[in-house]
């Protein structure tokens, strides 16, 4: 039987604990959404009406409470103007690691390295 919270609802999937590492990226993503919001002079209200989610969503994202989906980041962020620069953030080819391995063919799939810790090729 799972336990109730003290208001009678179920634990939500933050019950368990998340690194550090995490919890300060939704802290610090959820700031960053706020002020690219009042940068734009956009409510709470107006903001998600124009993304197409929910204020509760929002309001969540900008708490750093995280659980919305990449989807509902994806429409805030395309609403805010930043959309474009994460996904260009995520692009291997712009990293350092991928322009240096930009030559060779990615693999079909990746095998886990043996215990000699040499490459599988």
């Amino acid at each position: 039987m799972v336990a109730k919270s003290r208001h009678g609802h179920q634990p939500s999937r933050r019950a368990r604990s998340l690194p550090p590492a995490i919890e300060r990226a939704l802290r610090d993503a959820g700031e960053d959404v706020v002020a690219w919001r009042k940068l734009r002079n956009l409510t709470q209200a107006q903001l998600a009406e124009r993304a197409d989610v929910g204020v509760n969503t929002l309001r969540r994202l900008e708490r750093g409470d995280g659980g919305i989906t990449l989807e509902n980041l994806l429409r805030i962020l395309r609403v805010l103007g930043v959309l474009d620069g994460l996904l260009r953030s995520l692009d291997p080819y712009e990293s350092d690691v991928g322009r240096l391995r930009s030559g060779r063919q990615l693999p079909k799939r990746v095998r886990p390295r043996t215990l000699s810790g040499g490459e599988d090729d």
